[in-house]
């Protein structure tokens, strides 16, 4: 491999072991909720050990969950949705006072640092306040013009689905799981959830806060278990399918709900572009590289891995960058101060290391990292940026999903959007300029479901009155915003025609009334009804 600079230092190690934190007692106390008869563990990504003994589930113990989910779903539904939606409302502060509880635990599942465990107390919070302030107008009864307007009222009902089934990644433990919950359980619904093995306490701690904030503990179930064998007895049970995950499984998941007619929302894998373009802020920009890059190790669907930057600026651009970069710290303390954390898990590290290695094989350059540092823990891999990438090397098009991003140079902005949408995925982007108008203009035409100006991804999804998701092999469906709640829900359309039917009355023949109809259409339309 070609020598490059390593030089990311370590930061103090914290006094706090995964022991004082993972108890007998914490584990007793959370898992208490897991409907599972079985037996498995979790491991500790800073150190390799064993974090918590868990229960397994059955496809037996699934079924069992759905049936208790749909008995409390039937009272839940009943309630009103501003009480409901209080329920969000007391979890937000919950969430806030007790965020040192959550914080240690995402650390200790993830082994990412903790300014980006706290980005997930973020989100959480945002989605809480959120939907607790606004479900009572996204559910409300809703009035539409009727086809003969005042004879006929038209209303527009939000029912519950059901059940939900949520199958919830690793990456992301709080925000993937009860972030995504949220909308589904103020809509009405009861969710069965199939959070991954190795991050499971952090779900069920958030599992424990709802039920304090108000939540009857029937309408969250918890299982757990090796995604092939509890995932599809989830899927072919559910109401709704909420799936974040590979795009390999998502289709697999999108085929199941397809079979049984159920609906479905998937967030997917991504191969995200960040632009810099002639006039950007060059230092800012870098900044925002390493947030975008390497926040969780890389290990967000929505970071980037492709960086686009224009010639002009490129080697100002890089030599900033590859400064920060190499600044990072790595760390392993349950406390702030570490730049970046660990992989989470020797599958994550073995292909992280195999896209550098064969990039630089083949030619590459290493500018940054392209190391595995196991004098920072066993899963720690150096925050790496590559040069001169190219076809067929792996990481030009494959999801990395790890601390790696690769630098291409342009001279034309119409070419830089061309290679940034010369993927089939389309989950997130990134425009640095210092004209807005322009940079707004250019996201645009990014096949991307965000697109970020001036900031990585952080604007975009902490936005929750706005639509989150992918394009292509991205996924389908949308996370926050309207969209986010009601696809939780079925539509409903109730129309009360009044004084006079839909066909011929009061003695006229089908002639007349057809001649009536015509004339009343004609009217609608010069009257500019919708």
């Amino acid at each position: 491999m070609t020598e490059s600079r390593h030089s990311n230092p370590l930061a103090p190690a914290g006094a706090r072991t995964a022991a004082d934190v993972v108890t007998p007692a914490l584990v007793a106390r959370l898992t208490a909720g897991v409907t599972g008869s079985g037996s498995t563990v979790s491991h500790a990504p800073f150190t390799g050990e064993v974090l918590a003994q868990l229960p397994e589930s059955t496809p037996e113990d699934v079924a069992a969950a759905f049936e208790r989910a749909r008995e409390a779903q039937r009272h839940w539904a009943a309630r009103s949705v501003r009480e409901r939606a209080g329920v969000l409302l007391r979890f937000h502060d919950l969430v806030l006072r007790r965020q040192s509880d959550i914080l240690d635990l995402i650390q200790l599942e993830t082994g990412k640092a903790r300014l980006h465990a706290h980005e997930e107390v973020q989100a959480v919070a945002v989605a809480a306040r959120h939907y607790g302030r606004s479900a009572p107008a996204y559910l409300r009864p809703k009035r539409h013009t009727g086809v003969i307007p005042t004879l006929t009222r038209v209303t527009e009902l939000r029912r519950p689905r059901g059940v939900v089934g949520q199958i919830a990644p690793w990456n992301y433990p709080f925000e993937l799981s009860v972030g995504d919950a949220l909308p589904a359980f103020v809509a009405g619904n009861a969710v069965v959830m199939k959070p991954d093995t190795q991050t499971a306490l952090t779900a069920l701690l958030a599992r424990e806060l709802l039920i304090e904030a108000g939540l009857p503990e029937g309408v969250w179930q918890v299982v757990l278990g090796e995604g092939p064998v509890v995932g599809p007895e989830v899927t072919d049970r559910a109401d709704y399918v909420s799936f974040t995950g590979s795009t390999r499984t998502g289709r697999e998941v999108a085929r199941s709900a397809a079979v049984r007619l159920v609906g479905c929302s998937l967030e997917l894998g991504g191969k995200n572009a960040m632009l810099v373009l002639r006039d950007a802020d060059i230092e800012k920009a870098a900044a925002g590289a390493v947030r975008g890059c390497f926040s969780s190790a890389g290990q967000l669907c929505i970071s980037i891995e492709r960086l686009y930057v224009h010639a002009s600026v490129a080697d100002d651009f890089l030599a900033r960058f590859a400064a920060r970069t190499r600044a990072m710290r790595l760390g392993t303390a349950l406390a702030y101060g570490a730049d970046m954390g660990s992989l989470v898990s020797q599958k994550q590290l073995e292909n992280v290391t195999r896209h550098v290695d064969e990039a630089v094989a083949k030619g590459a350059t290493l500018v940054a990292g392209g190391r595995h540092r196991p004098d920072a823990g066993p899963l720690f891999y150096e925050p790496t940026i590559l040069d001169g990438v190219e076809p067929p090397m792996a990481v030009c098009t494959e999801e990395t999903f790890g601390p790696v991003v690769s630098v291409y140079r342009f001279t034309d902005e119409d070419e830089a959007v061309r290679l940034a949408n010369s993927t089939p995925f389309g989950l997130n982007a990134s425009v640095w300029t210092a004209d807005g108008r322009r940079g707004r203009e250019i996201a645009a035409r990014l096949k991307a479901g965000t697109v970020n100006v001036n900031e990585a991804y952080a604007a975009a999804y902490g936005s929750a009155q706005a639509p989150m998701g992918g394009m292509g092999d991205s996924g389908l469906g949308r996370r926050h915003g309207s969209e986010g709640i009601l696809k939780y829900t079925e539509a409903q359309t109730v129309a009360q025609q009044r004084v006079m039917p839909l066909g011929p009355a009061f003695g006229m023949d089908d002639e007349k009334y057809a001649r009536l109809m015509t004339g009343g259409l004609r009217a609608l339309k010069a009257l500019r009804l919708r």
